[in-house]
């Protein structure tokens, strides 16, 4: 078996603030990304990727790489903190880039109160959801540069579905 940073992080790092964990998950401390924000049990979410030679592409913009690397887990963790007694994970995730990031960019994410609403309702009549965020990661002067749309499953514990089966 091998390491596993988020079982260690969550036995080893618990003195840390949760927003600093993130910055030292193995992928994105790499990437250098910095938490802005991480306010209200993961409703509001601010994070930015920094714009740097391993992450600049042959047009001087930031690589889809990177910007779906940071954008890919961001839905699904904040459903799980919303929601700890289910499973979750991206279902689907599309990006639609809008503009080149020539610049930093931050991530920005948040949760709508008749969003979680929706899905505790569908949690309670369905035992299971699967809800669609949208969010972006916006350049220095607050311009959409990708659109980020994920889908978000979120399941009982022990639920499996059956092979070949939509659900």
């Amino acid at each position: 078996m091998g390491f596993n940073f988020a079982r260690f992080a969550r036995r080893w790092l618990t003195f840390l603030p949760e927003s600093r964990r993130l910055e030292l998950y193995p992928p994105w401390w790499m990437m250098r990304i910095k938490v802005l924000a991480l306010e209200n049990g993961w409703r509001h979410i601010r994070i930015r990727l920094p714009l740097t030679w391993i992450s600049r592409n042959m047009g001087g913009g930031m690589f889809g790489g990177f910007q779906a690397s940071l954008a890919d887990p961001i839905a699904p963790l904040a459903c799980a903190k919303v929601f700890p007694k289910y499973h979750v994970w991206t279902r689907h995730l599309s990006m639609d880039f809008v503009r080149p990031g020539a610049t930093d960019m931050e991530l920005q994410f948040d949760f709508p109160p008749e969003k979680e609403a929706e899905i505790r309702e569908e949690l309670a009549k369905r035992g299971r959801s699967t809800p669609s965020f949208e969010y972006g990661l916006y350049d220095n002067h607050n311009r959409l540069c990708t659109r980020v749309v994920c889908v978000v499953a979120i399941r009982p514990p022990g639920y499996l579905p059956s092979a070949g089966l939509s659900t």
